[in-house]
């Protein structure tokens, strides 16, 4: 058995093993150092840019995490908030359907500019409300200004590795928990579970997202935060 302080840092810990997994998957799109001959690495101007632009998305969130952060968790960190966000997004997801019908103005991930990714970033502010999905918010709210599906999911995922990262490592300075030997070995295998579930999730929701619309995930989480409500007004 762990302690509590143990526990929560655990849950923050294995997003590293997530990271990790986007990392892997979008390794040649995000590292900009690309090998063109045998003799020298080039350096790609455009990956360079999107990770500028994907700074400027990460700005928003930031300045809302750093001063809203402990009060949202003292004070909205709960069971009926995160059943009321995951009922709310999951009727977004299902009323987004209509959004297949347009043309989106940004088809390839180096097509987002910078505005459209600050606007992005401003979605992404959202997932700050417990029971709110990071990766789900900005998705829906880069479908919302014209990015097609496929850039809406990658640029997400480059969003996920500096916001990720930065969250987790606020978190940990916070928390300053000393952990056993035992409890490590928890946490590198949690976090070894996280990295291999994460590279099935990713890859199954890149393969998705090319054909399908998300109404499945919305109502999981319309089901999920129905059964959430009926659990707690019955205890």
């Amino acid at each position: 058995q762990v302690s509590d302080e143990f526990y929560k840092l655990f849950e923050v810990v294995i997003q590293l093993g997530a990271i990790l997994a986007v990392i892997l998957l979008f390794w040649k799109k995000m590292w900009p150092f690309q090998m063109k001959d045998k003799s020298k690495p080039v350096c790609v101007k455009e990956t360079f840019s999107l990770w500028f632009k994907v700074v400027v998305a990460c700005i928003p969130g930031a300045i809302v995490t750093l001063l809203f952060d402990d009060y949202i968790t003292a004070h909205f960190e709960t069971p009926y908030v995160i059943a009321g966000a995951l009922i709310f997004y999951g009727i977004v997801f299902i009323v987004e359907r209509w959004n297949k019908t347009r043309t989106p103005k940004v088809e390839k991930l180096e097509d987002i500019t910078y505005k459209t990714a600050f606007l992005i970033g401003l979605f992404q502010v959202l997932s700050i409300v417990p029971g709110t999905s990071r990766s789900g918010s900005t998705i829906i709210g880069a479908l919302l200004i014209g990015v097609s599906r496929v850039a809406a999911a990658e640029f997400t995922f480059f969003l996920a590795v500096p916001v990720m990262f930065g969250y987790s490592l606020l978190k940990v300075i916070k928390m300053s928990v000393a952990i056993t030997s035992s409890e490590l070995v928890i946490l590198i295998v949690g976090c070894a579970v996280a990295f291999a579930v994460s590279l099935v999730v990713i890859k199954f929701l890149m393969s998705y997202i090319k054909k399908h619309d998300f109404i499945p995930f919305g109502i999981y989480r319309i089901v999920l935060g129905a059964v959430l409500l009926i659990y707690f007004a019955l205890v």
